[in-house]
């Protein structure tokens, strides 16, 4: 994995181009992307908001709030989610590494991919500014001006975790393998995820009751073995993310859920 911010919204990995508010054409007068697949989708809604807090051992770290505006702006006459993410270093942390990440995402609201990705990080100085616009009839995106072949529905950062969301886990057996492509730093990146089983932990918004999944990740830049991260997601129609952990090169790193709204579902809390 390349530039992975360890800001709380970047350290989730499931993962955000208005800027010329033109579509993505191969040539002056292709038609719009209409022909779109539909994915089944009752695991969230407009106005939905998480909040999430991020730890290095015992220092609270950072904090990352991900939610879907009100906004239905229409992209390619079709109707779009708009996820905006915020992530910002905190207290003691704060001087020590500045974080200022935001990053956005337009997704098309049947195909559940994204057509706009906005990205804009700021972490103790080092800064990244992509934009994204995605065409999936064409596989194609375009990135800062360059363009660049990519599979079919290919997913950004922000819309590979809500597209995620909407996989239907009813019958999932430990060991299975979920897996997505994304587009990452201008590369395509499989995200793998191993079904761990089933638990309930405690948080600040409840005893949740979770799946566990285990990502597969590059063992030796980040992380120190391929198993050190894991991610629990809630056990309803919701799948919000309510913990993710793990053991890295510089320490051990654990983001929380503390607070939602607007949810589609009830969560599940024993």
């Amino acid at each position: 994995m390349k530039n992975y911010s360890f800001s709380a919204l970047g350290f989730l990995p499931v993962a955000l181009l208005l800027t010329s508010g033109m579509p993505l054409k191969e040539k002056p007068g292709t038609p719009p992307t209409t022909e779109l697949r539909t994915v089944k989708n009752e695991s969230f809604k407009r106005g939905e908001v998480l909040k999430f807090r991020l730890h290095y051992g015992v220092i609270d770290a950072g904090t990352a709030e991900v939610s879907i505006t009100e906004e239905n702006k229409q992209l390619h006459d079709r109707n779009t989610f708009h996820v905006v993410g915020i992530g910002k270093s905190i207290g003691a942390f704060d001087p020590f590494f500045k974080v200022r990440d935001r990053y956005e995402s337009f997704i098309d609201a049947d195909a559940i991919a994204p057509v706009v990705f906005i990205r804009r990080v700021n972490e103790g100085g080092f800064k990244i500014a992509q934009d994204q616009v995605y065409d999936h009839e064409k596989k194609k995106v375009m990135s800062n001006g360059t363009y660049y072949d990519v599979p079919e529905y290919t997913q950004d950062m922000i819309s590979a975790f809500y597209y995620a969301r909407t996989l239907d886990m009813s019958n999932a057996k430990v060991g299975d393998i979920f897996s997505l492509k994304s587009f990452i730093d201008n590369e395509i990146w499989e995200l793998k995820i191993k079904f761990m089983g089933k638990e309930t932990i405690s948080t600040d918004v409840g005893k949740v009751r979770c799946l566990k999944f285990r990502p597969i990740v590059q063992k030796g830049r980040v992380f120190k073995k391929s198993e050190d991260l894991n991610v629990w997601i809630s056990d309803d129609k919701n799948h919000i993310p309510v913990r993710a952990q793990a053991d890295v090169l510089i320490g051990s790193v654990k983001m929380d859920l503390t607070g939602y709204s607007n949810l589609a579902n009830p969560l599940n809390l024993q």
